[in-house]
């Protein structure tokens, strides 16, 4: 779900500060009344309403960098995450966990099956019978 915008949240706590309850701001606007009460709260303890930054460290394999990743992966099928690491270590001069790797590969669509990595399927194995592919 994306963050609301700095221009509707100013609205929102306008309305508030002008007296219009906080139910009746989230309605006008069409919004849930947390929202209004976030924006309030966000307002007073910080004094702006712009979007917070989005917690967590960035990817350590880039998306310029998959492209790298996903000729390894052909190239040496049979290789284990912890071999991939050192091949990219090697290569890279970049020190990467195997949570990293094995993140960086899923995100790929690539799977690993029977001692291999492969591109995962197009259709799902096991679906139930009438469901939605």
């Amino acid at each position: 779900m994306r963050a609301y915008s700095s221009d509707l949240k100013e609205r929102l706590v306008r309305a508030v500060a002008e007296g219009q309850p906080m139910r009746e701001a989230a309605r006008r606007f069409g919004v849930a009344v947390t929202t209004v009460k976030r924006a309030v709260v966000q307002q007073r303890e910080t004094g702006a309403l712009e979007r917070k930054p989005i917690p967590g460290r960035p990817r350590t394999i880039r998306g310029e960098q998959e492209a790298l990743l996903r000729a390894r992966l052909e190239a040496a099928p049979e290789a284990t995450v912890l071999e991939h690491c050192a091949w990219w270590a090697e290569q890279y001069g970049q020190t990467l966990g195997e949570v990293a790797m094995w993140r960086a590969i899923h995100r790929l669509g690539w799977t690993h099956k029977k001692k291999r990595w492969q591109p995962a399927n197009a259709t799902r194995q096991h679906a139930l019978p009438g469901a939605p592919l």
